[in-house]
């Protein structure tokens, strides 16, 4: 099973000596980075900030830089923004899980979004 994943940014991150920087990794989320990034201070005060803080753990690598923190992911263009968040939703398949079904009326099979939350 694949954990890491390559990526190049659209635009790239900029550094202080003004490079440009496109390359890097992303990994699979674990449930611990989720909860982890619900807790920081930041997205207590600001639930916005729960993605900044979720890609800054996930993205291992952006080429040049040592460590990723929240500070490299806020300086990003928002275009890069939005195709790491996409790219971690594609990754970490965000999508809810389906289950095929056949109608006892007409016999067509279809598929149905499975729900595991009690009483819904």
């Amino acid at each position: 099973m694949e954990t890491v994943y390559d990526f190049t940014l659209p635009k790239g991150y900029i550094d202080a000596n003004g490079e440009v920087h496109k390359n890097g990794k992303m990994r699979l989320a674990t449930a611990g980075d989720e909860i982890s990034a619900t807790r920081d201070p930041r997205v207590l005060a600001n639930p916005s900030y729960l993605t900044i803080v979720i890609l800054s753990r996930v993205v291992t690598e952006i080429e040049g830089l040592q460590v990723i923190t929240p500070t490299h992911i806020e300086k990003l263009f928002t275009a890069d923004l939005a195709f790491l968040q996409d790219m971690y939703q594609r990754i970490n398949d965000i999508e809810p899980p389906t289950m095929q079904v056949v109608c006892p009326d007409c016999g067509k099979t279809f598929e149905v979004p499975l729900n595991f939350t009690i009483g819904e």
